[in-house]
């Protein structure tokens, strides 16, 4: 990917421009991504949900002027629905205008059906096929897909390319930029890793979270991106975690920040924590866990290391 190496000589390079539109990534996560797009390779993602995969394809497409296809997985996902399938309709309205041919000429019609006309592209074959500067394919949540499925992708993401029996082995025509996620539901298949860079995507530290705040809520004062970045981090670490099924993501932190500036607040104290604890976590249980001593254990200042 040539056009790649020109914008991001560098891990440096990279890093910076994935700041520029708002994604702020730690070195890890720039070397998985730089060596993704050199070696032309998909690049699997897993993380805990609101860690930030889904936003950095959207940024890297962003970057790279690609085209964002995505394909959201779920439990039941046909091939059909994620490689290709036939206009059924109008090729039956063919058949029927070619009615009354002579014998000969049956095989000829039956082959018209399957040309290219009559093919209705999804996700992954748009991204075999589409012209330069091509696209970046977001397979998301790949592990809420089945084992079939899986499989089913081991063609595409080894080779960038896929087999329409009817039409024959279609290759890319610029190879796709490929980021799957996966919020680890369930194990993935090796030969799905095995073809793939992998980087375990976790929650940010606090600096870097208090970072893409400011990006993302630039209305939000200092003082207050501050405020929501610490009880975030907080609220992440024990002994504040183990009260809860699911601590908040990073658009969790983003969601309550302009929560936050759209009610005029000012200094986060535990009341203001209760009304809107709705938008930090996303089960009862979580909701009812965020009590208000809690809350206000949470905002008391820490002492500085000795």
């Amino acid at each position: 990917m040539a056009e790649s190496m020109t914008l991001f000589p560098d891990i440096d390079a990279l890093s910076q421009a994935l700041e520029s539109v708002g994604y702020y990534a730690e070195r890890r996560l720039c070397t998985a991504v730089f060596l993704a797009l050199k070696l032309e390779r998909p690049l699997l993602l897993e993380g805990e949900p609101g860690a930030g995969k889904t936003e950095l394809a959207k940024a890297l497409a962003l970057l790279l002027g690609r085209q964002l296809l995505r394909l959201q997985c779920y439990d039941g996902l046909e091939q059909r629905e994620a490689l290709y399938e036939w206009n059924y309709a109008a090729q039956l309205l063919h058949m029927r205008a070619a009615q009354g041919v002579a014998s000969n000429e049956i095989e000829r019609v039956e082959r018209e059906v399957y040309q290219d006309r009559y093919l209705i592209r999804r996700p992954l074959l748009q991204a075999l096929q589409t012209p330069a500067p091509g696209a970046l394919l977001l397979i998301d949540e790949v592990d809420r897909a089945d084992e079939p499925f899986e499989a089913f992708l081991l063609e595409y993401l080894g080779e960038y390319q896929v087999s329409i029996p009817e039409i024959g082995t279609i290759r890319s025509v610029v190879k796709p930029v490929t980021v799957l996620t996966s919020n680890r539901t369930r194990e993935l298949n090796d030969a799905v890793k095995r073809r793939c860079l992998y980087h375990w995507l976790d929650y940010p530290e606090r600096e870097r979270e208090l970072a893409i705040v400011r990006a993302q809520v630039p209305e939000a004062s200092a003082s207050l991106s501050a405020q929501v970045a610490t009880v975030v981090s907080r609220l992440r670490s024990r002994p504040f975690a183990d009260a809860f099924q699911r601590v908040p993501g990073v658009a969790e932190s983003v969601e309550w920040a302009r929560a936050l500036v759209a009610l005029d607040t000012l200094n986060i104290d535990p009341e203001v924590m209760a009304d809107t604890a709705g938008i930090l976590f996303k089960q009862r249980e979580d909701v009812a866990a965020l009590t208000r001593d809690m809350s206000a254990e949470l905002l008391k200042p820490q002492e500085a290391p000795a």
